[in-house]
C-alpha cells in the first residue's frame, strides 16, 4: 500500500493528486521489481526536512528527499518511508528549469531506490530512469 501524508502548508505545491501519485508510485515500484511493497511518502516543507536531516543524518539544512528504510526484522511488507520537501522541489525547478511533476517523480524514484537498497552508481541511475518512465506513463 502506498500511503501519502501531506503537510497543510505545502500540499498545494504537489503537482498531481494523491491518486495520481499513488498510481505513479505503484508503477515505479513494479518497474524496479518491488510490486506490492508498502511505502509511505511524506510531503513536507523545508523546516521539517531540515529537522529530519539533522536528527537522522547529522546534516544541516534542507534537502530535496530523504529515504528511511524499514527495519530488517521483516515485521512489515514495507520497504520504508520518504520525506519530499516541496519547498526545495520548487526552488530546484525554478533554478534548473525543470517541470515539477517530472522532477518530483524523479526524486521519488531516486528515494525509492535507496529504500530498495541501491546506492549511487550506474545501476541506480539507470533504474531511476526506468522507474521515472513508468511513473510518467501513468500521468498521461
Amino acid at each position: 500500500m502506498i500511503t501519502i501524508k501531506k503537510s497543510q502548508s505545502v500540499d498545494w505545491l504537489l503537482p498531481f493528486s494523491r491518486s495520481e501519485l499513488r498510481n505513479a508510485m505503484e508503477a515505479m515500484l513494479s518497474a524496479i521489481g518491488h510490486s506490492g511493497k508498502d511505502v509511505e511518502i511524506n510531503i513536507v516543507d523545508d523546516a521539517t526536512i531540515a529537522d529530519l536531516n539533522a536528527s537522522f543524518l547529522q546534516c544541516d539544512g534542507p534537502t530535496n528527499i530523504l529515504s528511511f528504510p524499514a527495519s530488517d526484522d521483516g515485521s512489515t511488507q514495507g520497504i520504508g518511508w520518504l520525506a519530499l520537501s516541496m519547498d526545495t522541489l520548487e526552488r530546484e525547478c525554478l533554478l534548473y528549469g525543470q517541470e515539477r511533476a517530472e522532477h518530483a517523480l524523479r526524486l521519488i524514484a531516486h528515494g525509492t531506490l535507496h529504500l530498495a537498497g541501491y546506492d549511487h552508481g550506474e545501476e541506480m541511475f539507470a533504474l531511476t530512469d526506468v522507474a521515472l518512465d513508468a511513473g510518467i506513463a501513468t500521468l498521461h
